[in-house]
């Protein structure tokens, strides 16, 4: 791998007697991991059922290293939604914020969804999660892993931070900026990135780090959390981010973060700056831990007094006929939510989510299927909410019967029950993953089209 000259004059000068052990890891492979939905299932009980040689992420607590020559991604359970395939030091950002049920959530650069997923499942369910990346395409991957993570109480957005300051002014508890940034922590993983750092480097993306964290302060409520991270290993993009956020918003004050094995302070001294707060940022790096690196550091805005947002009344749709009779079989409490039709398109929205009118919306809360003229028909993403105890008709697989590979695969299968009749809820190994309809011993397949297994 030829890693440009500059890039290595400058790492060499940071590094110093390190540099070697530096330049070692790019001669090593590369770590694979995963992490488990604990919206879902809890990490021990994942390790009882889990078909692959795990390994900890020491710094993770529900992270874990996979051999890669194993393909979790191809297993019943990643179509369950069970863990997200994810770089291990990717994993530290939302695992770090320290959200709580019921927190207003912002994920500001969210795709394709590995920051978000976490984030969810912290919330359990509970408050309100924004999930928006500015890219339509990226945030079209993010929609799909919040579909099959089983997030019930979101919105998936793709604006620029600009504009979504007018929606959530003070809005949120807490807020991730995972920023767009030069990448250095992916060359060994990704070496076609170092083409893209050749043409725009820090400069180029310091400037776009600025212009979101001037937009993410206006939309942190006073007392709120916010954590700015990076995958890259530029101080101008890491710690100079974070010396511009407090040089121009005094409000602002750097907290500490949890020290792990293999974790490095962040070193103001390479900005030329005074601010020993900057050391309290969190540097991991790939000769240090089993991972590419990650820059991270978590700030806090000072106050803790709610500022009044005027709110539109919502005008709440009554539980349509059709509607009202599938959910006879399900056991849900529709507490701080209501019902939004489009056309056919019904969805559960959190209360608490503000007027989203004119922003561009992939999702707005959870879409639950559509209206025909006399009877419902449940989406994918009501499947993959649900738990087991919460539908009353469920066909259970093991991940290893052909049926269920057939079913993934889109194809009718045989069931041995020929008085199953209507809508049925598919799981593997006690885990949904699809809606299923049944007539006389047949399962008409309704898997959605673009996720089946090919």
């Amino acid at each position: 791998m030829k890693l440009p000259q500059s890039y290595l004059d400058r790492m060499n000068t940071l590094l110093g007697e390190e540099f070697e052990d530096y330049l070692d890891s790019f001669s090593k492979p590369s770590y694979a991991g995963l992490r488990v939905n604990t919206l879902k299932i809890t990490k021990e009980d994942f390790e009882k059922i889990s078909p692959f040689a795990l390994e900890p992420v020491p710094w993770i607590q529900n992270g874990f290293y996979y051999n890669k020559k194993e393909q979790p991604g191809k297993h019943p359970f990643y179509y369950g939604g069970l863990y997200y395939i994810q770089e291990p030091s990717a994993m530290t950002p939302a695992s770090l914020l320290p959200v709580e049920p019921g927190d207003k959530v912002l994920d500001l650069c969210a795709a394709p969804g590995g920051k978000s997923t976490e984030l969810a499942a912290k919330l359990q369910g509970q408050g309100v999660l924004i999930s928006n990346d500015i890219s339509s395409s990226r945030a079209k991957a993010l929609l799909k892993n919040i579909e099959v993570f089983g997030v019930t109480n979101g919105a998936v957005l793709s604006e620029s931070p600009e504009r979504l300051c007018k929606v959530f002014p003070e809005y949120f508890d807490k807020i991730l900026i995972d920023a767009p940034c030069s990448g250095e922590g992916m060359f060994r993983k990704d070496p076609a990135i170092i083409k893209s750092w050749e043409k725009q480097g820090p400069e180029f993306f310091h400037k776009i780090q600025l212009s979101i964290l001037d937009a993410a302060v206006k939309m942190l409520k006073p007392g709120g959390t916010m954590l700015y991270s990076t995958c890259t290993f530029s101080p101008l993009e890491n710690e100079g981010s974070i010396e511009y956020l407090l040089k121009n918003y005094p409000d602002f004050q750097v907290e500490e973060i949890p020290f792990r094995d293999g974790f490095d302070k962040g070193r103001p001294e390479w900005i030329l700056s005074e601010r020993k707060e900057l050391e309290k940022t969190v540097r991991l790096w790939p000769h240090k831990i089993k991972g590419e690196g990650h820059f991270i550091a978590m700030v806090r805005k000072d106050g803790g007094q709610d500022v009044s947002v005027k709110r539109e009344v919502i005008r709440k749709e009554k539980c349509p006929k059709q509607l009202e009779d599938f959910f006879t079989h399900v056991t849900w409490n529709m507490r701080d939510r209501h019902y939004e039709i489009f056309g056919e398109k019904v969805y559960l929205v959190p209360d608490a989510i503000p007027d989203l009118k004119g922003m561009r919306i992939l999702r707005k809360g959870l879409y639950l299927g559509e209206l025909k003229k006399d009877r419902f028909e449940p989406g994918q993403s009501l499947a993959m909410a649900l738990k087991k105890e919460e539908y009353d008709q469920c066909i259970n697989f093991s991940w290893t019967d052909i049926n269920l590979t057939k079913y993934l695969k889109g194809e009718t299968i045989e069931i041995e029950d020929e008085s199953l009749a209507g809508w049925q809820l598919l799981l593997v190994e006690g885990y949904p993953v699809g809606w299923g309809k049944a007539s006389k011993g047949r399962l008409k397949n309704k898997y959605l089209p673009g996720w089946r297994l090919f």
